[in-house]
């Protein structure tokens, strides 16, 4: 007979920390020892929401620099040893200095802001975005060459614009661009800084060349 009065049991993890003690004392001649087992659930989430607030921009819920980097060390390792391609997509915001000089700085956080809305609604997989720093930000493709990256450039293009026509401005939005860079980790980097900078000066080749574009390195 189904006791249909059962639950399922818990909706979310659960978890506990084990401690063993041996004890001083035989028990039938045999040496014996204690099982402590606590529920840390409560501080396990709490430890994983600090981590979380870490590695979190607050004006954008983007990663920050810090995590960029520590994913980055990883995702070099995998080119390295198991020849997994990685490619770095940086961009950032054309004219956000002429917006902030003309119409303040809390406009220019709007269209911060409305970037880490595009790019959370933009990525899947393992792919991260972060902000570098001011109106800097990076995109980290995991398993994703070159090509592949120019086609996600292309439709980041596409996003902003389509985003910053609808929810700003048009005077504004006339204005505002994104400049990117891209590079791809290559078997002959002896690090990730060196693609990181390829795709770097690529997007600062993008901002001479006429800003709003996609120039790879």
């Amino acid at each position: 007979e189904v006791n249909t009065d059962v639950e399922d049991g818990p909706l979310n993890p659960i978890w506990f920390e084990g401690r063993i003690q041996k004890l001083d004392f035989l028990v039938d001649g045999e040496e014996v020892v204690l099982w402590m087992a606590s529920n840390i659930t409560e501080r396990h989430d709490m430890e994983a929401k600090l981590r979380e607030l870490s590695d979190t921009d607050q004006l954008t819920g983007l990663f920050n620099r810090r995590r960029l980097e520590r994913d980055l060390i990883s995702h070099y390792k995998a080119a390295q040893e198991q020849f997994i391609p990685t490619s770095i997509v940086a961009f950032d915001l054309d004219n956000l200095k002429t917006i902030n000089d003309t119409l303040g700085h809390y406009v220019g956080d709007e269209v911060i802001m409305a970037i880490g809305h595009i790019c959370r609604a933009g990525l899947n997989g393992d792919a991260i975005a972060c902000r570098f720093g001011g109106d800097e930000f990076v995109v980290a493709l995991p398993n994703v060459e070159l090509e592949q990256a120019m086609v996600f450039a292309d439709l980041l293009h596409e996003r902003c614009e389509a985003h910053f026509n609808r929810f700003f401005a048009k005077s504004l939005a006339s204005i505002i661009g994104v400049s990117i860079g891209i590079a791809e980790i290559l078997a002959t980097d002896t690090s990730y800084e060196m693609a990181l900078k390829r795709a770097d000066d690529a997007l600062y080749q993008a901002k001479r060349g006429g800003k709003n574009r996609t120039m790879v390195g």
